[in-house]
């Protein structure tokens, strides 16, 4: 039926006067299995902007996008998908009709491209178009950037929704699908094929790595500060926020539990009431967007939760490139009190996350060796949750599949987001998206655009053939054999866990 329906959009654009032989010849113009889209060409790279990929209903499982006649305008975003925004990005949606996807090539003609998908971080906030991908298609590869359902609309969980807590992933499964259809019209070779994201996105990419719906979506995976295998001592996120065993999933019936009551909230009974609700409504209660960030397991889209997958060694066998930062939690102690304008008591946060191990802990760390109790607390927990728990993911899959693991170091990197600039944010959590993404708010040093130059290298190297080495590059082992550090004039091979103080951690 799609075969056929595809074939009647073709026919029928065909006869008309923007898809005649001209248009055809247009590199402005692409024919998706849904219909013609118009992008925008400069001299060095050609760009699609807010192409429909799919639709839903809330709460509903994505659909393919229907076909439609003549050539749709792809020069602008499409809609984000609802949220609130936050202190560091203040924007606002409460558009639902927001499955769209962007496309960026290289402006000179080619076939058989290496594709990268690309998975946006930030928990409940963002958008594809937010990520200018222009610097990685200078390197000869089509990238996709991607909308999907966030917070309450994507991880939302109640009796009598079909699996619950997971529309956010489906979503990005589907986006996957139009892109194994549709990469070969935009030159891209649909058989190689690169998922990657950062925080949120990379944490996503851990539960499409265990998804079986996603088996053959994708043939490599980079994942960039994600929390797949990471929990959450007490505070460590929010201050008084009990100890949690997993930063990334919940089983279903704990989503469920959490749907109901914010359902009493929001003054509903019953589902139905629920789905009619405005999104105005929905957003306007407190919190709501940040209590269903977390992906449900237990269900038709992930069976297991994804740490005990891959520490079971069960995933999707493709080569991997990932790795965190080397100041992970500097950026979320600095939100939590010192742009607040508090200071963290450190014994005492030591002393509830950790109980009994507390004295052992402030002796490994002593406050007085860092330059504020704020940065003694980020050290620890920056090696406590994201080290540890990125150095075990990477050496559980290093067992199955190729991995190549990296630490991003340049603690001079400019802070991107709108804060002040007086904390000593050091290799702060997403740091490295500037070194990969355009910014025009960021302006790098000369040794910081050699590094970003690297980089660009190294991940759309790994695109192309599973590897991140090429000609120019500094080696990088694949693991067991070092972790690669990035930082200005110093790419070179570490030793992760003892620079992270695992041993003690273990």
């Amino acid at each position: 039926m799609r075969t056929l329906l595809t074939l009647a959009v073709l026919l029928t654009a065909c006869a008309t006067t923007d898809t005649g032989p001209a248009a055809r010849s247009d590199p402005a113009v692409v024919m998706t299995d849904a219909g013609a889209v118009r992008g925008a060409v400069t001299g060095r790279h050609r760009l699609f902007q807010g192409i429909r990929y799919a639709t839903a209903a809330r709460w509903d499982a994505p659909r393919p996008a229907p076909a439609w006649r003549g050539v749709k305008d792809a020069t602008r975003p499409g809609a984000m998908c609802p949220q609130v925004g936050s202190v560091y990005a203040p924007i606002r949606s409460e558009t639902e009709d927001c499955l769209f996807l962007n496309v960026t090539t290289p402006a000179k003609a080619a076939t058989g491209r290496p594709v990268m998908v690309w998975v946006h971080g930030d928990g409940a906030l963002g958008a594809g178009h937010f990520s200018d991908a222009r610097k990685l298609a200078d390197r000869g590869v089509v990238v996709v950037t991607i909308n999907y359902r966030l917070g309450v609309f994507s991880g939302f969980g109640h009796p009598g929704l079909r699996d619950s807590g997971t529309y956010g992933l489906q979503d990005q499964l589907e986006a996957l699908r139009w892109v194994r259809r549709n990469a070969e019209a935009f030159g891209g070779d649909p058989r190689n094929v690169t998922v990657f994201g950062v925080s949120y996105g990379a944490l996503a990419i851990g539960g499409l790595f265990t998804a079986p719906a996603a088996k053959g979506l994708f043939d490599r995976a980079i994942m960039q500060s994600g929390e797949t295998m990471m929990d959450m001592p007490a505070g460590s996120m929010v201050p008084g926020l009990p100890a949690q065993p997993s930063f990334a999933w919940r089983s279903e019936a704990e989503v469920i539990a959490m749907g109901e009551h914010f359902a009493g909230q929001l003054g509903c009974s019953d589902l139905a009431c629920l789905r009619r609700l405005p999104v105005r409504k929905i957003l306007d209660v407190p919190q709501i967007m940040n209590a269903f960030q977390s992906y449900a397991y237990g269900n038709g889209v992930l069976p297991d939760s994804p740490a005990t997958a891959i520490r079971e060694g069960r995933f999707h066998r493709v080569p991997v490139l990932a790795g965190a930062t080397r100041d992970e939690h500097s950026l979320f102690v600095a939100m939590n009190y010192d742009m607040q304008g508090k200071t963290p008591d450190y014994s005492a946060l030591v002393r509830e996350a950790f109980g009994k191990k507390a004295p052992h802990i402030l002796r490994k760390y002593p406050v007085n060796r860092y330059k504020s109790p704020s940065l003694a607390w980020s050290a620890v927990l920056t090696d406590r949750m994201w080290a540890r728990a990125t150095h075990e993911q990477n050496t559980l899959l290093a067992q199955h599949v190729p991995v190549y693991g990296y630490e991003f170091a340049d603690r001079k990197a400019p802070m991107f987001l709108p804060l002040e600039a007086g904390f000593a944010w050091g290799a702060y959590h997403a740091a490295d998206l500037p070194y990969l993404f355009e910014d025009g708010k960021v302006t790098l040093a000369a040794g910081q655009r050699k590094l970003s130059g690297q980089m660009i290298g190294y991940w759309t190297n790994f695109a192309r053939g599973g590897d991140p080495n090429g000609p120019g590059l500094p080696s990088w082992p694949r693991l067991p054999d070092g972790t690669l550090s990035l930082e200005p004039g110093a790419v070179r091979p570490v030793d992760y866990a003892a620079r992270h103080q695992l041993s003690f951690w273990k």
